[in-house]
């Protein structure tokens, strides 16, 4: 065998020993955090905003923290919710903020709720106003295994006392 037969041979010989894996047991479950982006615009609403607020615009940031079974699949996991927005009045309060089911141009119900609230409203004093929580539980393991199998299928939305149907949203993409 000529030199360059003994170098392919020893070459296979290394590559099949780096990929056995000998402990038969399957890889643990992946519990990182996913992250799906949305670029808020007041335009994207059904119908789309024409009052004081149409100027609305914004992103959203949303991490689902899975957990999952030894089979990898989700069993449940955590939301956090970032977002801001602006192009709002003065007088503006945003009462609401949840993921949708539904593609664009379509609406659809409330699958994961911030659990903001008239109650809890934020106020927009200078046109803009920006939101944070953290630990929230998916409205189930269902959801969230739709999410990640299709944040297209779903949108964020932002709700203000004067657009109490939505005042600007935007389709999830995964990061």
């Amino acid at each position: 065998m000529n030199r360059w037969g003994v170098l392919l041979l020893a070459a296979c010989a290394f590559g099949a020993a780096a990929c056995d894996d000998d402990n038969g047991s399957p890889a643990a479950p992946s519990n990182a955090p996913l992250v799906f982006v949305a670029d808020l615009r007041a335009a994207n609403e059904v119908p789309a905003i024409t009052n004081a607020e149409s100027g609305g615009t914004g992103t959203a940031t949303i991490t689902l923290t899975p957990t999952r079974d030894a089979s990898n699949a989700i069993t449940g996991g955590t939301f956090d919710f970032s977002f801001t927005v602006t192009g709002l009045t003065p007088t503006s309060n945003i009462i609401l903020a949840h993921i949708h089911t539904g593609a664009a141009g379509s609406n659809g119900g409330v699958v994961v709720d911030s659990q903001l609230s008239a109650a809890t409203s934020i106020p927009t004093p200078a046109g803009s106003a920006g939101f944070s929580r953290t630990g929230l539980v998916p409205a189930s393991a269902a959801t969230a295994a739709a999410i990640v199998a299709n944040p297209a299928g779903f949108y964020f939305n932002v709700h203000t006392t004067l657009n109490p149907g939505g005042v600007v949203r935007g389709q999830l993409r995964a990061q």
